[in-house]
């Protein structure tokens, strides 16, 4: 036998040990995707800091979690993981951004009240809804919601007080099917005083910087569930594309929006480098 042909039998040999090794990491990755990663949870702690946050409310602690997108793909068991994680960062305030229900593999259902009754904080528990909601039944979920003990939010405000000082939380309409309003929702907001606003989706903010809001609290974009390193999500939604994950700061302002990843999927029950998260906003007064 030739050298020549040794070195070809060499190299088809390497050639489908390679192509198995990469079938076998194909693979391994996509059961993780599936099995794995969509139910790991992250806690995610984001400290914030305002001039005009009251003192009051130093080290309040606001737990936001989103996109459960209940049915097929994710189930009343898991709800009540993460209802039991949520309680456990004694959150002074909760905050559910939208998509309880998934629109294409789920319906909706009374059973999920006696699990959301369970989160209790000091402050409250608000909502908005998300536009797999509005595709079901808006008034529906609404009415779930509430009598999970949320204040549901449509281009509407809430105040809340401690001692002598107040601070607000706004929610608007969903903006694919709804009538998002946000001069109506901050109807009544002082302008001095500090305003968190709840938006299902996030390229809201484009809205919002140019109102005296502070701190918009979104989901929607699940942070594009599939997450490649080096160069980042494969897909995001309409309206969850400029500001897809995490924080985003703008320049000359204090205003911040923050994508949350949310918890369950929507068309595909896939995760990679993209866990499902609830995060934990830890607010202070900046100093002058």
């Amino acid at each position: 036998m030739t050298n020549k042909r040794m070195n070809r039998r060499a190299f088809l040999k390497y050639s489908m040990s390679a192509v198995g090794s990469l079938a076998a990491l194909a693979g391994a990755s996509g059961l993780y995707s599936i099995f794995g990663e969509r139910y790991w949870i992250q806690l995610k702690t984001v400290p914030l800091a305002y001039h005009r946050y009251p003192a009051a409310f130093a080290g309040m602690r606001i737990v936001q979690f989103s996109d459960t997108h209940l049915g097929k793909y994710y189930s009343l068991d898991q709800l009540a993981r993460v209802v039991k994680l949520v309680q456990r960062q004694k959150p002074d305030l909760i905050c559910f951004t939208g998509d309880l229900f998934d629109s294409n593999y789920g319906q909706i259902s009374d059973d999920v009240i006696p699990i959301l009754s369970r989160l209790q904080a000091k402050s409250g528990k608000y909502a908005v809804l998300g536009n797999h909601d509005m595709r079901l039944d808006p008034g529906r979920v609404k009415d779930v919601l509430e009598r999970s003990g949320f204040t549901v939010l449509v281009n509407a405000n809430k105040s809340i007080v401690r001692g002598n000082s107040r601070l607000w939380i706004a929610g608007i309409d969903e903006m694919f099917h709804g009538k998002p309003d946000l001069p109506l929702a901050l109807k009544g907001t002082v302008v001095d005083e500090f305003v968190l606003l709840l938006a299902h989706e996030p390229d809201f903010a484009d809205t919002a910087l140019k109102f005296p809001v502070d701190l918009q609290l979104s989901g929607h974009s699940h942070g594009g569930q599939i997450r490649i390193p080096f160069y980042g999500s494969l897909f995001t939604p309409d309206l969850g594309q400029k500001y897809e994950v995490g924080l985003y700061t703008f320049e000359k302002s204090e205003f911040h929006v923050y994508t949350n990843r949310g918890i369950g999927t929507t068309l595909f029950p896939i995760r990679f480098n993209c866990r499902p998260e609830i995060t934990v906003f830890v607010l202070e007064t900046k100093q002058p």
